[in-house]
């Protein structure tokens, strides 16, 4: 099996985004030249998440408000004090996770038509990576 690997990088514009990062996913593809295989998607930052959702503005202030209230920033947090004391958001990121795995199959992403990879920005404090790495023939 071969393996191709892309590195992007995002800077939010707010503290709270959710970006479709589908295009640069299929075009991470297409660079391959992979027809069939997976596609792994990744960030490399606890503060950030990727998922496969529904890319429609209500869905998303759901999803927001579901993981604001599961994991809400507070006072009483174990992490606070240290370093960046944003634990919230870090349970934010371990519910919605760091990765995704989408399969491919004659060189197209196999994703249902109201499915899109997106990168959540939870925390916006600074530049993010994301890994793409397509492993396929």
């Amino acid at each position: 099996m071969k393996i191709y690997t892309d590195v992007l990088t995002f800077q939010s514009a707010k503290k709270r985004e959710f970006i479709n990062i589908t295009p640069q996913v299929k075009l991470a593809l297409e660079k391959s030249a992979f027809r069939d295989g997976i596609i792994l998607v990744s960030v490399t930052h606890s503060n950030a998440a990727i998922i496969v959702s529904d890319d429609e503005p209500g869905l998303l202030e759901d999803l927001q408000a579901w993981i604001e209230q599961l994991a809400p920033e507070r006072e009483d947090y174990k992490h606070r004090g240290r370093f960046e004391s944003n634990t919230g958001i870090h349970l934010q990121s371990l519910l919605l996770h760091h990765q995704v795995v989408v399969p491919f199959t004659e060189g197209r992403l196999d994703l249902g038509p109201w499915q899109f990879v997106l990168f959540a920005e939870l925390d916006g404090q600074r530049p993010k990576r994301v890994v793409i790495k397509a492993m396929g023939e």
